[in-house]
């Protein structure tokens, strides 16, 4: 288990370049199983969770060659599809959320998908449900061995299909419209998700030949086609890492440029931290974050009462920053509640800000009241284990503007989601050693 120990206090300046993003990596990887030809992928992330599931398409036959940093090429046109009923493939498997997007693709170009129930967060449940359903109403037979946990749908041929889902759930409209592209006829895809990585993936099926309109709204419209070609791809910058350097500027009181954020794609993001009182100018396309000398204050609603940040689906704000938010309204001047409605367990790490002297009232799972010190009073440095990626770089930026030395053990969590993260802080003047 590999430990941060990091040294607070210290005031950072420069710049950071986030890396791609992460959650669209986990797609479009998936989607290069639709074609035989080769498909080109840029600004890939190198963390945990992607080269996982590199290393899967590589063990299912795909052809891999990495060009240079962040760019590779991906050839699906030997796939060994014996492989997913090995043991190996449900070891590997089941310790990677993102498989579970293989089973689209795999569906639609295959007729057939299998999958070990996938791993990943501790962070509450997360349904499968809307995935498999989606596939049924394509014509897919479904299968479940409990025994082993294992997921498996077939088909001989998908047929078009109007479907309603239950939630607006990311994976579930990436994995259907995957599976839709090579089906039969026409798929309407209501209550879609259409965050901006999926619009990435629906943009880069087009150019592949797929038929898809709608794109940007919850309504997705399928005309399926025989088969898909190749392209080129570049992803997005990752959201949350912008959003995770916004929160480490404010804590450490440091002026910070966050280099080419891609601002239209950020949704409610620099919004919500404006109302949180930090102060975020946008240069080009880039965030330079000011140096808060004075504090920053949270606005009140216009009738007095008290701010509540909350998730929800894309325009919404995304629940992976609730917890960067949280740790960041620890200094902040007021109070607020934060409401993560997604997940049960993602604010049980409140506990650990709580022993570092923040003022936190853990209301139910769901629910967390603020009570910001506004800089009177420092966090204190303490030992604490991440227990999920985005809870571990919370704590981790918690650690950099407490009084005295922190020490975070079991940052295999951090590395799954940041790329080479202690490197990338060091540069920009944070005291953080990887043990």
């Amino acid at each position: 288990m590999g430990t941060f120990k990091i040294e607070g206090g210290h005031q950072l300046s420069g710049e950071i370049r986030p890396q791609g993003a992460k959650n669209e990596a986990l797609q479009i990887i998936c989607a290069v199983l639709l074609t035989s030809d080769e498909v080109t992928i840029n600004n890939v992330p190198d963390i945990v969770d992607v080269n996982k599931l590199i290393t899967l398409l590589k063990d299912l036959g795909v052809k891999v060659d990495k060009k240079s940093k962040g760019t590779y090429t991906f050839k699906a046109d030997e796939i060994n599809l014996g492989f997913l009923q090995s043991d190996k493939f449900k070891k590997d498997g089941s310790r990677l959320r993102g498989s579970i997007m293989l089973v689209g693709p795999l569906l639609g170009r295959f007729g057939k998908g299998y999958i070990p129930k996938p791993g990943g967060d501790k962070i509450g449940r997360r349904r499968l449900d809307t995935h498999f359903e989606g596939f049924i109403k394509l014509g897919a037979e479904f299968r479940y061995n409990k025994e082993e946990y294992f997921y498996g749908v077939e088909a001989k041929r998908l047929k078009g299909a109007y479907m309603l889902l239950d939630e607006a759930s990311v994976t579930g409209t990436a994995n259907i419209l995957m599976a839709a592209v090579l089906a039969e006829g026409k798929t309407t895809i209501y209550n879609a998700a259409c965050e901006p990585y999926l619009q990435q993936l629906c943009k880069m099926l087009n150019r592949m030949g797929a038929n898809i309109s709608g794109i940007g709204s919850n309504l997705l419209m399928i005309e399926g086609v025989k088969e898909l070609g190749g392209t080129t791809h570049t992803m997005l910058p990752d959201m949350i890492e912008i959003g995770s350097w916004i929160g480490l500027a404010a804590m450490t009181r440091s002026a910070l440029t966050i280099k080419n954020v891609s601002w239209n794609d950020l949704g409610q993001i620099p919004r919500v931290f404006r109302k949180l009182g930090i102060q975020l100018e946008r240069k080009g396309d880039d965030i330079f974050v000011t140096q808060h000398k004075n504090g920053y204050e949270i606005q009140n609603y216009i009738d007095g009462s008290i701010l509540t940040i909350a998730d929800a689906p894309w325009p919404g704000l995304t629940p992976d920053l609730l917890s960067i938010i949280l740790v960041m309204v620890t200094q902040a001047r007021g109070e607020v509640i934060i409401h993560q409605k997604m997940f049960e367990s993602r604010l049980f790490f409140v506990d650990k800000l709580i022993d570092m002297g923040a003022k936190i009232i853990l209301c139910d799972p769901h629910r967390a009241t603020v009570i910001g010190h506004d800089f009177k009073s420092s966090l204190k440095a303490t030992t604490m284990v991440s227990p999920d990626i985005r809870a571990g770089v919370s704590l981790l930026i918690a650690a950099l503007s407490a009084d005295g030395t922190s020490t975070i053990h079991n940052i295999e969590q951090i590395d799954r989601g940041y790329e080479n993260i202690d490197e990338r802080l060091r540069a920009i003047g944070a005291r953080i050693e990887r043990v």
